[in-house]
This record gives C-alpha cells, structure tokens and sequence, in this order.
C-alpha cells in the first residue's frame, strides 16, 4: 500500500469516526428531547457540531490536495467515509426538527 493510500484510509476512518460520533449525539439530542429535556438535547446538537467540524477538517484535507494537483484514487473506505458523514448530517438535520416538534407537543399539553 503507497503512502497515498494509506493516508486516504486514514482520513476515512477518522471521516467515520467523527461522523459516527456525531450521529451519536443527534440521535441522543432525540431521545432528550423525547423526555421534553431541551436544554440537554441542545447541548447534544452542539457536540454533534463539533464531531462535524472534526470530520469536515479531515474531508478538507483531501480537497485542498485535490486543488492543489494531486489525485486520489477513489476508495471503497473513502466512499464510505462520505456516505457516514453525509447520512450523519441528515440524523442531525432530523434531529433539530425533532427538538422543535416536541418543543411544540409540549407546549400544546400545556407541561
């Protein structure tokens, strides 16, 4: 394995860590929030956030080398990192909307 690829496997396993950390949370913020606990589903989001912010740098890494002339070839692990991360960001959008729908359902009951 060239010192190429093994660095696109690193990058993807810490694309799928970061992501999967922050699928983590977002699905944690849910649960909170299911508990009308808003504040700790909030402070779940923002840990998620900053799971992306890791992953993102990681993907940054591999478009500023892309722009800068080198290519890379195109990995199963790579697609995978990019499916993790891409199908995280949904759990999180979803996630957000879930806060604020029982946000509304409790307001509604009148808690």
């Amino acid at each position: 394995m060239t010192d190429i690829s093994q660095d696109i496997q690193l990058l993807s396993f810490q694309i799928i860590l970061h992501a999967g950390n922050a699928r983590s949370y977002a699905m944690e913020a849910i649960h909170e929030a299911k508990e009308y606990h808003f504040k700790e589903a909030r402070e779940k989001i923002e840990l998620a956030e900053e799971e992306f912010t890791k992953a993102h740098h990681e993907q940054t890494k591999l478009l500023q080398e892309e722009s800068k002339g080198s290519k890379h070839e195109v990995t199963v692990i790579l697609v995978h990192a990019q499916d993790h991360l891409m199908t995280a960001m949904t759990v999180k959008d979803l996630a957000n909307e879930m806060i604020d729908m029982y946000e509304k359902i409790q307001k509604a009951e009148g808690k």
